[in-house]
């Protein structure tokens, strides 16, 4: 297990393959493993995707082989269809519960979320009990010697943290997440412009109605 104390950094393609084979071998069982067309199609879903993305199959294809070489999925064939299929074996390389799996695959697959929103779109990959147990589920694996994801700064109006997975590296920066503050400057900064050319333009009004009253004077 030393081998796997840190977590690889996936690239943005890598992260939506996993996390779809991680979701669909719970969601939709009777289709799992997945073919490459299969697997196409769940990266590009419109519902439950974000961003929303277009792969075509040699941007998968990449993905896959590249995931295969650090052990985190592998191929399946037999059967009635001579199709290779592919699985993850991310429950293999690492020591996860259910429920921590459907943590991390709706991370992957939405981005940072709130416990709140983990906890109501969760349902078809693993049914939480309570809050509390998706709260004490993000502490674990927020905790211990892997750390699988991190808790984001409170951002302005929200009463809720967010929590983000780290398959892809440790975020240098995440001033996105404040774009109030600089937003309320650009705000003042534009209405003191405006005052401004409100004022000329009525000095300029002033100016030329005495030029007029003079002129017909």
């Amino acid at each position: 297990m030393d081998a796997y104390f840190t977590l690889p950094v996936l690239d943005a393609e890598e992260q939506r393959v996993l996390g779809c084979l991680m979701e669909k071998s719970k969601t939709t069982p009777d289709y799992y493993p997945m073919t490459l067309n299969g697997l196409t199609a769940a990266c590009n879903q419109k519902s439950s995707r974000k961003p929303v993305v277009e792969y075509d199959e040699e941007t998968v294809v990449l993905a896959l082989n590249s995931l295969k070489k650090r052990g985190l999925i592998s191929t399946a064939t037999g059967g009635s269809s001579r199709a290779t299929k592919y699985k993850h074996n991310f429950a293999i390389v690492y020591p996860l519960i259910p429920s921590e799996l459907a943590i991390i695959c709706l991370l992957l697959l939405r981005g940072p979320l709130t416990p709140g929103e983990i906890n109501s779109n969760s349902g078809r990959l693993y049914e939480f009990e309570s809050l509390e147990e998706v709260q004490e589920m993000l502490e674990k694996l927020a905790g211990g010697d892997i750390q699988y994801v991190a808790q984001l700064p409170r951002r302005a109006g929200q009463k809720e943290l967010r929590y983000m997975h780290l398959l892809g590296g440790t975020p240098e920066s995440v001033e996105e997440d404040f774009p109030e503050e600089p937003a309320r400057r650009s705000v003042g900064d534009m209405e003191t412009r405006l005052s401004k050319v409100e004022q000329e333009l009525a000095d300029l009004k002033e100016a030329f109605d005495k030029l007029m009253k003079e002129l017909m004077g």
